[in-house]
């Protein structure tokens, strides 16, 4: 298996790297400190697995490149690999490709479970966390029919969206348009209002779809 990893802390990566390639099937070809590193080594190498951290600067741009490389380059399957026990984005990721999740702090033993699991064409998901994805899923489920408020968006909001999405605080936004930090804060409880958006990483899915996104 060619393996990809993406982090953005270099001790994380070479530790990973370590253990993986002590594995007679396994060979780490590749390592990224961001998306949009992961993006050229899977566009460059088409590993067949990119092992993801979720939170990587700017904001949790993990999540906007697995919906990225998967668009472009389905065939390489991305585990994601976080030290959060984050509901919320678990949903979300496999929505937008990811084949699996897995804790920082699972064992060795797990994560390679993990990948082999994806590699032979299965999903994997720690069995603590799959009550909160079904739960996740029915929730969705019951607000699929909600009608897109796209057109409502103001210019600005339309350039607030995507740099949210990318993870940009509020006062990164702020300075990139220069306009005030409480301008920002409004505007962005406007989006979320006329977009019926509950959390950002359904903001984010939402600028993925629209193609708002780009590294």
């Amino acid at each position: 298996m060619k393996i990809v990893i993406a982090d953005d802390h270099a001790i994380v990566r070479s530790g990973f790297s370590m253990i993986l390639n002590f594995q007679d099937d396994i060979e780490v070809i590749g390592a990224a400190a961001d998306g949009r590193e992961a993006y050229m080594l899977v566009a460059k190498h088409r590993p067949d697995i990119l092992i993801m951290d979720l939170s990587m600067p700017p904001g949790e741009s993990g999540l906007v490149a697995t919906g990225k490389i998967k668009e472009d380059y389905p065939d390489t399957k991305i585990l994601i690999l976080t030290m959060h026990d984050d509901d919320e984005y678990l949903f979300h990721v496999l929505k937008n490709g990811a084949s699996g999740y897995v804790l920082k702090s699972a064992p060795d033993e797990e994560l390679l479970l993990a990948i082999r699991t994806i590699y032979a064409g299965g999903t994997y998901i720690q069995p603590k966390m799959a009550t909160s994805l079904v739960r996740e899923f029915i929730k969705q489920d019951k607000t699929s029919g909600t009608e897109d408020q796209f057109e409502l968006l103001s210019k600005r909001e339309l350039e607030i969206l995507p740099l949210i999405a990318k993870g940009y605080g509020n006062k990164e936004v702020a300075e990139k348009l220069f306009i005030s930090v409480k301008t920002v804060e409004a505007h962005k409880a406007k989006i979320m209002e006329k977009l019926n958006l509950k959390s950002r990483p359904e903001l984010v899915e939402y600028a993925l779809k629209k193609k708002m996104l780009d590294f």
